[in-house]
Parts: C-alpha cells; sequence; structure tokens
C-alpha cells in the first residue's frame, strides 16, 4: 500500500481502533489523510437520554487520535441522510416482517456515498474504511474485485456487497491483509487512545442492542395487535406486531404449548406471525433479489458458489440461476435453518465476493 506523491485519502473514523489503526497505516504508507467522524444520529430524536454521551465521547476520541498522527479532523453532521436512508429503512423493513441489514445500507449510502462526496470536495482521490476486506484488480483489468479479508474471523465483505464499481474504483482497506490482533498493535505503537477500546457488537443507532424498544419509544413502530397462528392456521395467541419478531425466534412468544415453537413466516399483510416446529425452518431455495455482480459486468446463466444467508453464516453450496429482472434463484446444496427475508444473502468463490443480493420469502 504504497502512496504515490501524496495522493490525499479521506477515512472515516468512528473512534473505535480499528478506523484508528487503518488512519496509521495510511499516514506510515505517506498518503495525505484527512480524518472524517460522520455524526450519524441527532439529540433526542430517537431514545432520549440514551447512548449519545458515547456516540459524543466517539468523536471525541477520533479527533484525538487525528491530533496523535498529525491530520487534520472534520465531524459532518449527516444525522437526516442517516435516518432517511438507515433508520428509516430498518424500521419499515420490521413492519414488512423483512429483518433488516443496516451495515450494509449504510456502507452503501453514507460510507461510500456522502463520503466519497466529501472526498471529491476536499480532492482526496480515495476513500479508506477500517473494514477487514481487501480490493483487487482483475487480472485483465476490466473489474475491481472485491474479497475477503485475511483474517477471516473478522472478515467485513459481506457488509460490502453492495458496492458498485464506481465506489470500488475509490475504496482502500488497509486492514485487508491485517488480523485483529496486528490492528491493535499498530494502534498501541503509535499511542492511539482507541488502542484497547473494545469492539462493539450493537446496531450503533439501537442501545442495548434492544431494537424492539427502540422501535417503539422512537415512535417507529406502535404496537399494533394481531394473531399468533401455527401452519395449519390454527389461532394460538395475539401479539403486539409482526415488527416485534425475528425469523427463528423461539422466546418471547407468549404462548403456551407441548412442545417448542418457533416463528416460521411474518405475514405482514395480514398481521399474522405464523409459528411452527424447528424442522419447519429449514429451506433450501429462495430468490435474492436486486442483485449487485461485482466480479461480473453480466454473470452467467448459471454458477456455483457459496452463499452466506448472515454475516455470522458459516456458508453454504449453493447453485445460482440469475434473471433477467436482477434477482437470482439461489438452490442450497444442503438446506439450511432461518432464511430470513430482508437479509444480504452474499456469493462467494473461496475469497472472491461474486455479488450478493437481498433474501426474498422462499
Amino acid at each position: 500500500m504504497a502512496a504515490v506523491k501524496k495522493e490525499r485519502v479521506v477515512i472515516g473514523l468512528s473512534g473505535g481502533v480499528d478506523s484508528s489503526a487503518a488512519a496509521a497505516l495510511l499516514v506510515e504508507a505517506g498518503y495525505d489523510v484527512v480524518g472524517i467522524t460522520l455524526k450519524l444520529w441527532a439529540h433526542g430524536r430517537w431514545l432520549p437520554g440514551t447512548g449519545v454521551d458515547r456516540r459524543e465521547q466517539a468523536v471525541a476520541d477520533a479527533r484525538a487520535v487525528c491530533q496523535r498522527l498529525g491530520i487534520p479532523h472534520y465531524t459532518l453532521d449527516e444525522s437526516a441522510e442517516f435516518e432517511r436512508c438507515v433508520v428509516q429503512y430498518f424500521a419499515d423493513e420490521y413492519k414488512a416482517g423483512r429483518t433488516p441489514n443496516p451495515c450494509a445500507r449504510c456502507n452503501l449510502h453514507l460510507k461510500f456515498g456522502r463520503l466519497l462526496q466529501q472526498a471529491e470536495k476536499l480532492g482526496a482521490q480515495w476513500v479508506a474504511t477500517g473494514h477487514y476486506a481487501r480490493r483487487e484488480r482483475s487480472p485483465d483489468g476490466a473489474r475491481l474485485l472485491l474479497k475477503r479479508g485475511r483474517d477471516l474471523r473478522r472478515d467485513q465483505s459481506y457488509f460490502l456487497f453492495a458496492l458498485r464499481q464506481d465506489q470500488l474504483a475509490r475504496a482502500l482497506f488497509p486492514l485487508g491483509e491485517k488480523t485483529k490482533t496486528a490492528a491493535r498493535a499498530q494502534a498501541r505503537d503509535r499511542e492511539l487512545q482507541t488502542a484497547d477500546r473494545e469492539d462493539s457488537m450493537e446496531i450503533c443507532f439501537v442501545p442495548e442492542a434492544d431494537y424492539r424498544t427502540f422501535l417503539q419509544q422512537g415512535g417507529f413502530a406502535p404496537k399494533r395487535r394481531g394473531e399468533i397462528v401455527d401452519l395449519q392456521g390454527r389461532v394460538l395467541g395475539e401479539h403486539d406486531g409482526v415488527a416485534f419478531y425475528t425469523i427463528g425466534q423461539r422466546r418471547g412468544l407468549g404462548i403456551s404449548s407441548t412442545r417448542p415453537l418457533y416463528v416460521i413466516e411474518l405475514d405482514a399483510a395480514r398481521n399474522r406471525v405464523i409459528v411452527g416446529d424447528n424442522s419447519a425452518l429449514m429451506g433450501s431455495q429462495f430468490v435474492a433479489e436486486r442483485c449487485n455482480w461485482i466480479a461480473f459486468e453480466r454473470p452467467p446463466a448459471r454458477l456455483e458458489a457459496t452463499v452466506k444467508l448472515r454475516y455470522n453464516h458459516a456458508g453454504a453450496p449453493a447453485t445460482l440461476t440469475p434473471r433477467g429482472d436482477g434477482s437470482a434463484e439461489v438452490r442450497l446444496h444442503v438446506p439450511q435453518r432461518a432464511i430470513t427475508p430482508g437479509q444480504a444473502a452474499v456469493f462467494y468463490h473461496d475469497d472472491l465476493v461474486l455479488g450478493g443480493g437481498w433474501i426474498t420469502r422462499s
């Protein structure tokens, strides 16, 4: 990762160790680095008094990292765009009976949307993030490719599947060849105050990872009573709204049964939660819509791939049949549990991200 003629790069700084280490690597490589923190929340807009201090601290930490590295730092208020593109999408998906993937959405519209626009204003050629992923050019030079990060335990290519060629052409992932241990060591060597910051496993705008409370108290999804039914349509109980349930959920159903029951389907049109045995969660076929193909200008009529159904899914072999409408039929060779509408299905060949799309109903 050698810089040429002090090329300018804008890096998104979250106040965490990964983006801090990435910034340090860019400085050492000789880039003209500008740190930018996107303010993605509005005071009191969602859950008043919850989590705001921590987010303000993240901005202060990002600023301190830039001071230590001797690079400029800016904070951009993108709270309105974030609410429109990410938070409202998050709520709308749950209300429609789907499980959203806000990180992939944020990467597409904010980190490689707004940050790219800001890079243009600052005369920067590149936008960098602290993702564990790799970008390479194809052997024939025709396309930019996305690959898993070398540290497979930290690989975040799944969240980047929706990036277009024009976005990848401007992207840098300094941590792509690094392990998490190496990233922390980099931050410690530069005496960055984020070096020992714990990783956040939460959705950044949902305190305590409690999305149900967030949807209700934030006014995004008020309660809406409906029926809980089994696979034969028998009414077993009532619920407060399909937005508060996810596929595969067992706890919190509020119904009694002689056997364990799980959420099998969410029928938003009829405001029904459909439950059944664990075996009913297994599926082998679905359609991925709005596919983004990274490795191809046009995908072949049929291809074999490993499909990840969620970030922490190990991946399963499948046959893909792309369609002319931008979707793809996915046939899994081995049935998988809880194929969840709204989640991203990302297609891999070894380390290469072929592309991905959004899961619709089986």
